[in-house]
């Protein structure tokens, strides 16, 4: 059984900070890439963020140097970083992996109000 669970979110202010955090069951974890998506609303989902199975990271232009991903393989977890936050990173974030994306998680909201 395949299973991602994210949470973290929550209402901040602009220029704030929040630590999202996905728990992955089901996978060998450590062999995958993982990545963080976000859907706006009346907006399709959008990749935002990338993770190496060795560490490399990736990130869409609108978040550079705002966003950080990373990893903790011993806990199957996979952590986003957002700080000085804009009203619209406004979305629900979502986790997967890759090669091979499994189903969707139900996401955690990201409220950020100006």
């Amino acid at each position: 059984q395949v299973q991602l669970v994210e949470s973290g979110g929550g209402l901040v202010q602009a220029g704030g900070s929040l630590r999202l955090s996905c728990a992955a069951s089901g996978i060998i974890f450590s062999l995958k890439a993982m990545g963080w998506y976000r859907q706006a609303p009346g907006k399709q989902r959008e990749w935002v963020a990338g993770i190496s199975s060795g560490g490399s990271t990736n990130y869409v232009e609108s978040v550079s140097g705002r966003f950080t991903i990373s990893r903790d393989n011993a806990k199957n977890t996979v952590y986003l970083q957002m700080n000085n936050l804009k009203p619209e990173d406004t979305a629900v974030y979502y986790c997967n992996c890759y090669p091979g994306l499994v189903n969707w998680g139900q996401g955690t909201q990201v409220t950020v109000s100006s």
